[in-house]
C-alpha cells in the first residue's frame, strides 16, 4: 500500500510539473483601466521563480487643471491552466499624489492636493502567445489612506487589459 501511495504522489507531482509553463524573465507593456482616475499604466513584470513574479505599475494623469501619479507593486502567484492559459493571484500596495486646481469652478472653487498609500490585491487571467506577447484581464481591489480616502470611502475596484511584451 505504501508503494501505491508513493508512486501516486511521484505520478502527480510529474504531471504538474509537466503542465507548468515558464514565466518569461522579464515583461514591459501597458495596463488600460479605471485606475482610479489615472487611466493607462506603464506595467513592468519580473520573475522572481518558477511560478512568482513581481510587477510594477507606474500610473500618472496630467491635464490643464489637474496632474498626479501612482505607483502600484504586487508580488504574484502564477498558476497555468492550459493550452498557455495561466491565472494569477498578486497582494501588495503602493503610493501616489494628485493636485487638482479648481479655475473652472467645478468643485465650487476648492483646489486641492491628495497623497495616498494603499494595499492592493490581485486576480487575474492571462495567455502567452507563441511570439513574446502576453496579454491579461485582471481585477485590482485597491483600499487607499489619504486625505480624500479615494472618494469611496477608501475602496477602488479597477479591471484592466495588459499588454505586454516578454523578453
Amino acid at each position: 500500500m505504501k508503494k501505491i501511495i508513493i508512486s501516486t504522489v511521484i505520478l502527480i507531482l510529474v504531471a504538474f510539473t509537466m503542465n507548468a509553463q515558464e514565466i518569461s524573465k522579464n515583461a514591459l507593456g501597458i495596463r488600460l483601466g479605471g485606475n482610479n482616475g489615472f487611466g493607462g499604466e506603464i506595467s513592468y513584470q519580473a520573475r522572481l521563480s518558477t511560478d512568482n513574479r513581481l510587477e510594477l505599475d507606474l500610473g500618472w494623469r496630467s491635464g490643464s487643471n489637474h496632474d498626479g501619479y501612482k505607483l502600484a507593486g504586487l508580488y504574484q502567484w502564477v498558476m497555468p491552466i492550459e493550452n498557455r492559459f495561466n491565472w494569477y493571484l498578486g497582494v501588495g500596495g503602493g503610493v501616489g499624489s494628485y493636485n487638482f486646481n479648481d479655475r473652472n469652478n467645478i468643485n465650487n472653487g476648492n483646489d486641492f492636493k491628495d497623497t495616498f498609500i494603499f494595499a492592493a490585491g490581485d486576480i487575474g487571467i492571462e495567455y502567452n502567445f507563441k511570439i513574446p506577447l502576453l496579454i491579461s484581464l485582471d481585477f485590482r481591489p485597491e483600499f487607499g489612506f489619504g486625505d480624500k480616502d479615494y472618494d469611496n470611502d477608501g475602496l477602488d475596484l479597477d479591471i484592466a487589459l495588459g499588454l505586454r511584451y516578454q523578453f
